[in-house]
């Protein structure tokens, strides 16, 4: 993407983060579950990461203090509108509408010459033409009776002050400066407000498998969608395309606390599926082209095709060494405070379906439960099963999508 200032900015502060941690970007990436090329392009400008929540991690890791994660937020802030305003589509230019000629005015139907100027004729009384004799008199049509006017007038009035007088009988009278009071909202007690939550969440929807593996259904010919890309703008990208989650959807939930001593415990994880249907017939466009991290975070696996589908721990594994390594799965409760946030990353899979789908979260605090529920932006989540779709992998020499077939892969 290109650089400009406010991304160079942000850069700079998180290199300068990683060069005095000193951990290397696998180390560093296992903390922050993503993948070590992931980090590096953090590092190095490539991608702006899509949301806050990783770079705070990142700061929190590396002993950053509160004022310099405040810059670190305020610099993030200005580079991700310069990741936006790059990445947002140029609207073709309008042509201007082709100016209609006008259409010439009529010319008037020649006419005899008109007499010149004479002296006026004095006015005369018109007197009644004679009636001839020889012709029949037609039948007269008998006039109406009109109701006086000044009559008509009166009634109206009179139906206007019927009218005003039932209406001020009807209700009890009530002075035009006094408002009616407004009712009180039935799920907060009189004198009390809703206490807030005492924790903060984020989501991020629009995850790949290690920072470049997805597939997304698009309802478009391969002419009419524009090349892959990069994984920080897969967003926007999906918003112009109509694009669904094509067999996997991957979901970050980032939950942090507001105290740094009152402990946030995160009792469950439940998945909550609203809708099925037929998986969409529509073309399938794959954003790698055998691509692949050297680390998988460990996860939530969700089975939607399951009639009660369930948010399953899932170990997770680390290739990034001379010997994989498994990072160890870890299920509920989860203990959170404001130093120490929690990311839940969830996998949900369908083969069989259009599943529609969302997360609820419970907690407890300080002797208070709830449930949260985790949209997509107030919306469910949505992954369609991709079996039997038409599958096509970007070629760059190309700079066209081809099947797989003619790209030697399958999947």
């Amino acid at each position: 993407m290109p650089k400009d200032a406010a991304v160079e900015e942000f850069v700079g502060l998180v290199r300068a983060l990683k060069a005095r941690d000193g951990r290397s970007y696998e180390a560093l990436g296992r903390r922050l579950s993503v993948s070590a090329s992931t980090l590096h392009r953090y590092c190095s400008g490539a991608t702006v990461p899509e949301e806050f929540a990783v770079v705070d991690r990142l700061a929190h890791l590396c002993g950053a203090d509160e004022e310099e994660r405040r810059a670190l937020e305020a610099a993030w802030t200005e580079a991700d509108r310069a990741r936006r305003r790059a990445a947002s589509p140029v609207p073709a230019p309008v042509p201007s509408p082709t100016p209609v000629p006008a259409a010439p005015a009529p010319h008037p139907e020649p006419s005899a010459p008109e007499p010149g100027p004479g002296p006026a004729p004095e006015p005369t009384a018109p007197h009644p033409a004679a009636p001839d004799p020889a012709t029949p008199e037609a039948p007269r049509a008998r006039p109406r009776r009109r109701a006086p006017a000044p009559l008509l007038v009166a009634a109206a009035v009179a139906l206007v002050v019927l009218a005003l007088a039932a209406a001020l009988l009807g209700r009890p009278t009530r002075t035009a400066s006094a408002p009616a009071p407004a009712p009180a909202p039935a799920s907060t007690p009189a004198g009390r407000t809703a206490a807030p939550l005492p924790f903060t969440w984020s989501v991020g929807s629009q995850l790949w498998q290690g920072g470049c593996g997805h597939t997304y259904l698009v309802d478009r010919a391969p002419r009419a969608v524009a090349p892959p890309p990069v994984a920080a703008d897969s967003g926007a990208w999906a918003g112009t395309h109509g694009a669904v989650h094509g067999g996997e959807a991957l979901v970050r939930v980032t939950v942090q606390g507001r105290s740094p001593s009152d402990a946030v415990v995160l009792h469950a994880l439940h998945v909550r599926v609203v809708d099925r249907a037929a998986p969409l017939p529509w073309n399938a466009y794959r954003m790698d082209n055998g691509c692949g991290g050297a680390v998988t975070p460990r996860h939530f696996a969700v089975d939607l095709d399951r009639p009660r589908p369930l948010a399953r721990p899932v170990d997770g594994l680390d290739a990034s060494g001379s010997e994989v390594r498994t990072i160890p799965a870890v299920s509920f409760p989860y203990k959170i405070t404001s130093s120490d946030p929690e990311e839940l990353l969830v996998s949900a899979r369908t083969a069989g379906c259009d599943c529609r789908w969302y997360l609820e979260l419970e907690w407890s605090a300080g002797g208070r439960t709830g449930t949260v529920r985790i949209t997509d932006g107030g919306k469910p989540f949505r992954t369609s099963g991709t079996k039997g779709r038409p599958t096509y992998v970007y070629d760059s020499a190309e700079g066209r999508w081809i099947t797989d077939s003619d790209s030697g892969q399958t999947g």
